[in-house]
């Protein structure tokens, strides 16, 4: 304890600090509470972890008072009754900055990386290639050797992997995360041949006035081609199909 601050772990903020005032010794009305981590369950045990408080004691100042014009009169001492132990008061909640959220996913999918067997790195990614318009997401990209069986056929090992991760760290804080995860830039090099593939056909469509059909694309990488040719001057896109046989058609502008 240094300076009448100490820090707390437990399951919960509010038996950390009820470990916090027992230690101090004091009453919640006598510290300040400074929450470092709310904690959490998990899910599955997966992102489980303790709640973190930092009490510090916060002491009355004693006034000088005057001394008396008479001597005191001394009383015969009472014992005291014991004091019953107050309760503790629920501490606010607090909002976590997207720092904290970013650190809180890459934890998450280093355990799930781990629960799975694989010996990799995960870094918390900036992408510079979002829409301005958009707000950025949380990137996690993974590092290591022999990682092509986290992409899967057309990422579809990565995708639910995403999805896996997202559900946990969104239940952990309480609100959706736009969470992005991607093995050594796979899903940045993939957008990268898509808006090129994009922008090759929309050239040939409005040369030849002919609309072209992609391939069936997953969600994300169709939005990639809708995105790229949204602004072009001289032709459109639309989604045909259903299901895993949705297609981006690129058209021409009237």
């Amino acid at each position: 304890m240094e300076n009448g601050s100490i820090q707390v772990s437990a399951p919960t903020v509010g038996e950390a600090v009820e470990r916090g005032l027992v230690r101090l010794g004091l009453t919640r009305e006598q510290v300040s509470i400074e929450i470092i981590d709310q904690g959490s369950r998990g899910i599955l045990g997966i992102g489980a972890r303790d709640a973190s408080v930092r009490l510090q004691a916060v002491l009355p100042q004693l006034q000088d008072e005057p001394e008396p014009d008479v001597e005191p009169i001394i009383e015969a001492a009472v014992e005291p009754e014991p004091e019953t132990p107050e309760p503790v008061e629920p501490v606010e909640e607090y909002a976590l900055s997207p720092l904290q959220v970013a650190e809180i996913a890459r934890q998450t999918l280093s355990e799930l990386l781990e629960k799975m067997g694989t010996g990799c790195q995960v870094i918390i990614r900036q992408d510079d290639d979002v829409p301005t318009d958009e707000p950025a997401p949380i990137s996690l990209d993974i590092l290591g050797k022999d990682l092509s069986v986290l992409i899967g056929r057309k990422g579809e090992v990565l995708d639910a992997l995403q999805y896996v991760c997202r559900l946990i760290v969104s239940r952990e804080v309480e609100h959706w995360v736009n969470l992005v995860v991607d093995v050594e830039r796979y899903k940045q090099r993939r957008a990268n041949s898509l808006r090129q593939l994009a922008e090759r056909i929309a050239d040939r469509v409005a040369r030849t006035r002919q609309p072209v059909a992609l391939e069936p694309m997953p969600p994300n990488e169709r939005r990639v081609i809708h995105i790229t040719l949204r602004d072009h001057p001289t032709v459109t896109t639309q989604s045909v199909g259903k299901g895993e046989r949705r297609k981006v058609t690129i058209i021409p502008k009237r």
